[in-house]
């Protein structure tokens, strides 16, 4: 399989094929990434996230993954979104607030189980940096480099947040199960890869296919007179 970087260096190049390969590959996992933390704008946010990948492909240096690059634009774009639809406007701290604080419903995405709607619930009622970097871990396999890499830090102090946010999800489960104590690894991780099959269910292929070709268009067109539907939330 051709890699990102070799992808990413064809487009650059002028291989617009290249950049749709790249699209298509990571289509799921970045609307995953916003499926659990907005209510009905998700393929919005998401359609942002891959123009925001197309302005700035020619400023990734490749001191981190593709990957990681591109989950840090998503990042940056759910902070923005966040912040513009806080009623009123206030001061923005994802490290104390959670999803269910800015007033997002706790249970509103379908879950296939009752175990994966206590998990999305869950999720939902940490703090939003806690619940990102879950998510990254569990959902996406990121590994501690990548992590640091994603948030900025170096990765011993990815790890330490990592294991905050574990501690924070196991008390607020324990809560909810009325039991004493966490699961432990083996079990959150389990639960947490069960949420992720729930946070990735309901796209299809013509929603898939409309990003792709929304992106691909932007790509094409002359900096003056590239389209912005979708640009703003």
């Amino acid at each position: 399989m051709t890699s990102d970087q070799e992808l990413l260096s064809a487009w650059r190049a002028g291989d617009r094929q290249a950049g749709s390969v790249l699209f298509d590959r990571y289509f799921d996992a970045v609307r995953r990434f916003f499926r659990n933390k907005v209510e009905h704008q998700a393929e919005d946010l998401v359609q942002r996230t891959f123009i925001g990948c197309v302005e700035g492909r020619d400023r990734f240096r490749g001191d981190a993954s593709f990957r990681t690059y591109l989950f840090a634009i998503a990042h940056n774009i759910l902070r923005d979104h966040l912040r513009r639809n806080r009623r009123p406007p206030e001061e923005l701290d994802l490290e104390k607030m959670s999803l269910v604080d800015l007033g997002a419903s706790p249970t509103s995405l379908l879950a296939a189980h009752a175990e994966q709607r206590l998990l999305l619930h869950g999720l939902r009622k940490i703090p939003v940096a806690s619940q990102v970097i879950l998510e990254l871990y569990y959902w996406e396999r990121m590994t501690g480099p990548e992590l640091g890499a994603f948030l900025g830090v170096p990765e011993d102090t990815a790890r330490s947040r990592l294991r905050r946010a574990k501690q924070q999800l196991e008390d607020g489960d324990s809560r909810a199960r009325g039991e004493r104590g966490g699961d432990g690894e083996h079990d959150l991780r389990a639960r947490t890869m069960g949420g992720r099959a729930a946070g990735a269910a309901g796209g299809d292929a013509l929603r898939r296919g409309r990003v792709i070709a929304t992106v691909a268009r932007f790509a094409r067109a002359p900096a003056s007179r590239a389209p912005i539907r979708g640009r703003r939330g």
